[in-house]
């Protein structure tokens, strides 16, 4: 006579955790894959915004094309400036206003227009940001370092410094 079997073998249990738990890593590892895109999506975001900002700042006070590019990278520090210009009755030339543009764009993108405690936690991390004026020809880009690794040019003229992990952001306008 043969016995009867009811239920699962051991053996049986066994497989179909080990299933299930190769099931669940798979997710878990799609998870985490996905949070890392959005962050590079949320970064490449962020550095659009922030071109196109000093690009509707430089439109606004389009004669002093000239002193928007100074030929260096802005990155680290806000550039100083000698006068703010953001109250509403303060009157400021042009160049002011140039000067106050750059100091507001490099503060944001930087990250010192949000601080918590002590802490930058605004803007791009280790951004740096390039203007280059040719005529009416305007190129913005900006540079950032991201959390995963890619294939770089090695190309420090383009903005920034070299890493597997820069992105760069660059968009080139007219300014009539």
């Amino acid at each position: 006579m043969s016995p009867k079997r009811n239920g699962f073998s051991l053996i049986e249990v066994m497989v179909s955790l080990v299933i299930l738990v190769i099931g669940l890593i798979g997710i878990f590892n799609l998870h985490i894959m996905s949070k890392l895109g959005s962050f590079e999506s949320f970064q490449q975001t962020q550095a659009s915004y922030y071109a196109n900002d000093i690009i509707n700042r430089m439109r606004l006070n389009r004669s002093q094309l000239a002193e928007y590019a100074n030929g260096s990278p802005y990155s680290g520090v806000a550039t100083s400036v000698g006068q703010t210009c953001d109250a509403v009755l303060l009157t400021c030339s042009p160049n002011q206003m140039a000067k106050w543009d750059i100091f507001e764009w490099q503060s944001s993108f930087i990250g010192t227009s949000e601080v918590i405690g002590t802490q930058n936690v605004g803007g791009l991390d280790t951004a740096t940001g390039c203007i280059k004026v040719n005529g009416n020809v305007v190129t913005i880009t900006m540079s950032w370092k991201s959390i995963r690794s890619t294939s770089d040019a090695d190309d420090v003229n383009t903005c920034g410094t070299a890493s597997d992990k820069r992105r760069i952001y660059s968009i080139q306008t007219v300014i009539i």
